[in-house]
């Protein structure tokens, strides 16, 4: 995919890792979590040959929980859920980590590959396809230290179809951090551009 180093780009890519961040709380404290949104982040996952960043995430209507939760974090000077704060800076802390391991990203790409034939004969949220996604984040992005410890209700996180869209959607942060980077997003640009972010993030809500 070519993608446009653009400032809207690189919000759309970070509302993706919110959106992700959001998701694996929501299921890991309630053990549901928003079906559309869901959806959109684990099928994000499979579109590896899309021609356009937003396409990534079907429209910007995908995004909206990403684009809401992105607004709440920029807007003032306190973190607003620190928990989500900490998914979302792990993540990009593992497509960093990622980059560096060539071997590892290959398998990451040839497992969804395999997922892709899969989603011919099951839908997008079966427990087949999440299983695997499970084992693709468990086999690779698991074994980066320091590990992403999610916090939540015990009786969730013992489940495995919770525990496996969970990874799912860790494996789709990860690759929303690496969209951002594509993007020409850097962490100096989050630091001392979020006045810009905010404005972003304000005016792409009013597209959806």
């Amino acid at each position: 995919m070519s993608t446009n180093k653009t400032f809207t780009n690189q919000t759309i890519a970070l509302a993706g890792i919110a959106q992700a961040a959001a998701l694996v709380q929501q299921l890991a404290t309630t053990g549901k979590a928003d079906v559309n949104a869901l959806e959109v982040s684990i099928g994000s996952l499979l579109k590896l040959d899309s021609r356009s960043v937003i396409n990534v995430f079907d429209d910007l209507t995908g995004i909206e929980v990403g684009l809401k939760q992105l607004q709440q974090q920029v807007t003032g000077y306190n973190i607003k859920n620190r928990e989500q704060a900490r998914y979302a800076a792990s993540l990009v802390f593992l497509e960093r980590q990622l980059v560096k391991q060539p071997d590892m990203l290959k398998i990451i790409k040839q497992g969804i590959e395999r997922v892709q034939l899969q989603t011919q004969h099951f839908e997008l949220t079966h427990e087949n396809i999440l299983a695997n996604l499970g084992d693709i984040y468990s086999n690779s992005l698991s074994n980066i230290k320091p590990r992403i410890m999610v916090n939540g209700d015990s009786q969730f996180l013992e489940r495995p179809l919770i525990v496996n869209k969970i990874r799912a959607l860790l494996l789709a942060g990860v690759r929303s951090a690496l969209l951002w980077r594509q993007c020409g997003g850097t962490r100096w640009k989050f630091i001392f551009y979020r006045g810009k972010l905010q404005t972003e993030v304000k005016f792409l809500l009013t597209k959806v």
